[in-house]
C-alpha cells in the first residue's frame, strides 16, 4: 500500500466482513472471549458459554394453582346445581395458590365456587376432573431438561428460569473489552475551551456508549496527536487489554491521515475503503492478535461503522447472534437519489399517514449527527440501485417502535422555526406525541400532501399573478374542490439577513446585483425563493445578475449560519433566524405562513393537540418572543 494510493479497494460491506474475519484468524485473534463463572442474578446481558441443564423440576411438587379447597375428584361425581355434593370436613383441605397438594387429593376447587355450610361442610354444585387447578410436578421445567443452549444472550426471564431450575451459577462469556483511541491535533476533550478549528471529541463518547449498549466494557484513551509513532505506541498498548480497538479519525486520504499506514506497520490491513456511504474510508485490520477498526472521523460515519462492522464482530466474540432491529415497509415521502456503487445508509423520519407508514429522508451528510438523533429508521439503498421515487415502497430498519411512530405528526414543506416550538410544546404536554418536520420547500410539501405522504404541509408560496399566498397553488396542485383546509399559523417578517451592523449598507433587494456581494439562496420550490423571484421580477432584475443566486440552503437557519460564518454576505430569510445568530436584518416583506391539511385531519385525534396548542396564549407569547412573528391570526381557518 503506497502513500499515493491509500485505498486498497471499495469492498462491499458483506465481503469486507468476511475478508476481515479471515485476516483476524490468520493474525491469531481469538475467536471467542473467555468463559467465566458468574452468579445467575448477575448474568443478565451475558452470553451462555455452555448449555444450561435444569438441576431440578419446577414446580418440584404437585401444587395448588388457585386459592380454594383440595378434593378427590371421584368424590365430586354427580354434583350439579339441582343435586349438590356435600363434603365433610375431613374430605377436603383448604389450600392457597402454590401450596403443595395434600396427599390423597388430586384436584382443587376455586374458593368462589365453594359454599360452606354452617356445619363446616363444603357444598359443591359441579363435578371437577382430576388435576383441575393443579400444577403438576415439572409442569414448567423438568429436571435434566435442556433449558438454554450455548450462545444465548441472557434476559431477565432467562435467569429467573435458571434459578427456578436450581442453577445458581452460569458459565458465560465475559464482556468484550473495547478500547477507543481518539487521534488528531484539532481534537479537544469534552468541556474544553475551543479555538477556531478545534473539534470536541464527541465520537469517543458516542462509540463508548455504543459499545456499552452492546454489552461491552469500554475505555477511552487520552487524545493522541497526529504523529504516527505516538499513535502506534498507544495502539500497541491498547491491544494488550482490548478485544477490539477503535482508532478514530485519520482513516481517509488527508495530509495527516495515518490510520491505515499505522495499522499496516504494526500489523495487517485487511480492508481499506468499503462500499458504504457514509463510512467509506473505514480500515479493518489486526494488530498483535487484536482486531482493529480505523473509524472515520465524521460522526455519522463513526456511528454507522460501529453498527455495520464492530457490532457483528463483537457478537462473534461472544458466540452470539448479532442483535437485529425490527423492520417495516414504508412509502418514501420524496424522491431519494443515490449513487451507484455504494450501499447508501439513509436516515429517515417515520409516521403513519392514512394507514401507510411514510419515510421522510433526513439530511445525508456524514457530519450531520442530528440526522441520527432525529432518525426513526435506517434505509439502505443497495449499491446497484440509483435511488427511489416518491411513494415507492422501501424496507426500513426501525430505531423506534411502531406504536411510537403511529403518534407522529408528519409535516413536510417550508421551514419555519415556529414548527420547532410546536414540536417541543407537543412533546412536553404528551411524551408520546412527535412532530417530525422535513424541510423540502412549500411546493414539495403541497405535492406530498396531494400524494398522501404527510399530515400537513407548511406553505407560504406567493402567486405573482394574484398577489395571494398558498391558495392559488393549492387549487393548481390539489384542485379547487379538493377536501383541503388551510390554517393560518403566523405572519412573519422576511428580509435580508446581513452581518451585524449591516457593514455593506444593504437597503433592499435592489442591492443584490452589486458585484461585491455573495448571496445565498433557498432551494427551488421554497416560498422564500418564490418571494425573491417575485421581487426581482418587480424590479426588472434577472436572476443571473445576483452573485450566488444558484447557491442553495434548505432552511432559514442555514442561510443565517452561512452569513454568520462569513461564507456569504446576505440571504433572504426570517427575522427570527437572524436574531438566533445575532445578525442584522433588512426588512423586505411580511408574509403569512400557513398549514395545509386534509379536511378530515381537523377532527383527527392525532392532530387535536396541535389545534389546541395554537389557541394557547402562552404558546403564542413564545412565538412572538422569537422576533418577527405576529400571532393575530394564528389558528384561523383561511379555507
Amino acid at each position: 500500500m503506497s502513500a499515493e494510493s491509500p485505498f486498497v479497494s471499495d469492498v462491499p460491506a458483506a465481503q469486507a466482513l468476511g475478508v476481515w474475519r479471515e485476516a483476524r484468524a490468520a493474525a491469531g485473534c481469538s475467536p471467542r472471549v473467555d468463559a467465566v463463572l458468574m452468579p445467575v442474578g448477575a448474568a443478565v446481558g451475558r452470553v451462555t458459554a455452555e448449555p444450561v441443564w435444569a438441576l431440578r423440576s419446577s414446580p418440584a411438587f404437585d401444587s395448588a394453582a388457585m386459592d380454594g379447597i383440595a378434593v378427590r375428584a371421584a368424590d365430586t361425581v354427580g354434583a350439579a346445581e339441582t343435586s349438590p355434593v356435600l363434603l365433610a370436613t375431613g374430605d377436603f383441605a383448604v389450600v392457597d395458590t402454590g401450596d403443595p397438594l395434600p396427599d390423597g387429593y388430586d384436584a382443587v376447587v376455586m374458593r368462589e365456587h365453594v359454599h360452606r355450610t354452617e356445619g363446616g361442610e363444603a357444598e359443591l354444585r359441579a363435578a371437577v376432573p382430576p388435576y383441575q387447578h393443579v400444577r403438576s410436578i415439572g409442569e414448567d421445567i423438568s429436571a435434566g431438561e435442556l433449558l438454554l443452549t450455548e450462545g444465548h444472550r441472557l434476559r431477565p426471564v432467562d435467569v429467573a428460569a435458571c434459578a427456578a431450575a436450581g442453577v445458581a451459577e452460569l458459565f458465560v462469556r465475559r464482556a468484550p473489552r473495547v478500547v477507543i483511541v481518539p487521534t488528531g491535533d484539532e481534537i479537544r476533550p469534552i468541556g474544553a475551551e475551543l479555538a477556531p478549528g478545534d473539534i470536541l471529541d464527541t465520537n469517543s463518547m458516542m462509540l463508548a456508549a455504543q459499545a456499552r449498549e452492546a454489552g461491552c466494557d469500554a475505555r477511552v484513551t487520552e487524545i493522541v496527536p497526529d504523529d504516527p509513532e505516538a499513535i502506534t505506541a498507544v495502539l500497541l498498548e491498547a491491544t494488550r487489554e482490548a478485544d477490539l480497538v477503535l482508532l478514530i479519525a485519520g482513516s481517509s486520504a488527508g495530509r495527516d491521515d495515518y490510520t491505515a499506514r499505522v495499522v499496516a506497520g504494526a500489523g495487517v490491513v485487511a480492508v481499506h475503503g468499503v462500499a458504504v456511504r457514509p463510512g467509506h474510508p473505514v480500515v479493518l485490520g489486526a494488530v498483535a492478535a487484536t482486531p482493529v477498526i480505523g473509524v472515520p472521523g465524521y460522526p455519522v460515519s463513526a456511528a454507522l461503522t460501529f453498527d455495520i462492522f464492530a457490532a457483528p464482530m463483537l457478537a462473534d466474540l461472544e458466540g452470539a447472534a448479532p442483535r437485529e432491529r425490527p423492520s417495516a415497509t414504508a412509502h418514501l415521502a420524496r424522491k431519494l437519489p443515490s449513487a451507484i456503487g455504494m450501499d447508501d445508509w439513509v436516515r429517515v423520519r417515520l409516521g403513519r399517514v392514512r394507514d401507510r407508514l411514510v419515510a421522510t429522508p433526513l439530511p445525508r451528510g456524514a457530519g450531520v449527527l442530528t440526522s441520527l438523533v432525529r432518525a426513526d429508521g435506517l434505509l439502505v439503498v443497495p449499491s446497484g440501485v440509483e435511488g427511489h421515487h416518491a411513494g415507492e415502497q422501501v424496507r426500513v430498519e426501525l430505531l423506534r417502535g411502531l406504536s411510537e411512530i403511529s403518534r407522529t405528526i408528519v409535516a413536510i414543506g417550508s421551514h419555519d422555526m415556529v414548527l420547532d416550538l410546536v414540536a417541543s410544546a407537543l412533546r412536553a404536554a404528551d411524551p408520546l406525541i412527535t412532530l417530525a418536520s422535513s424541510n423540502v420547500g412549500s411546493l414539495g410539501g403541497l405535492v406530498a400532501l396531494r400524494d398522501g405522504l404527510c399530515h400537513l404541509a407548511g406553505s407560504h408560496l406567493l402567486d405573482p399573478a394574484t398577489g395571494e399566498y398558498t391558495l392559488p397553488y393549492v387549487d393548481r396542485l390539489l384542485g379547487a374542490d379538493a377536501d383541503v383546509a388551510v390554517i393560518r399559523l403566523v405572519h412573519r417578517d422576511q428580509g435580508l439577513i446581513v452581518a451585524p451592523g449591516n457593514p455593506l449598507g444593504l437597503d433592499g433587494i435592489k442591492d443584490l446585483v452589486r458585484p461585491d456581494l455573495r448571496y445565498v439562496n433557498r432551494q427551488r420550490g421554497a416560498g422564500t425563493r418564490a418571494l425573491l423571484d417575485h421581487e426581482l421580477a418587480r424590479l426588472g432584475i434577472e436572476a443571473s445578475e445576483v452573485p450566488g443566486y444558484s447557491r442553495e440552503e434548505h432552511t432559514h437557519l442555514a442561510v443565517a449560519a452561512a452569513v454568520a460564518a462569513g461564507r456569504a454576505d446576505t440571504g433572504l430569510g426570517i427575522l427570527a433566524a437572524a436574531r438566533a445568530f445575532g445578525l442584522g436584518f433588512v426588512p423586505v416583506a411580511q408574509e403569512p405562513y400557513d398549514l395545509v391539511v386534509r379536511t378530515g385531519a381537523l377532527s383527527d385525534e392525532l392532530l387535536a393537540p396541535l389545534w389546541a396548542l395554537l389557541e394557547r396564549p402562552d404558546f403564542r407569547a413564545e412565538v412572538t418572543a422569537l422576533g418577527g412573528y405576529s400571532c393575530t391570526e394564528t389558528g384561523r381557518r383561511i379555507r
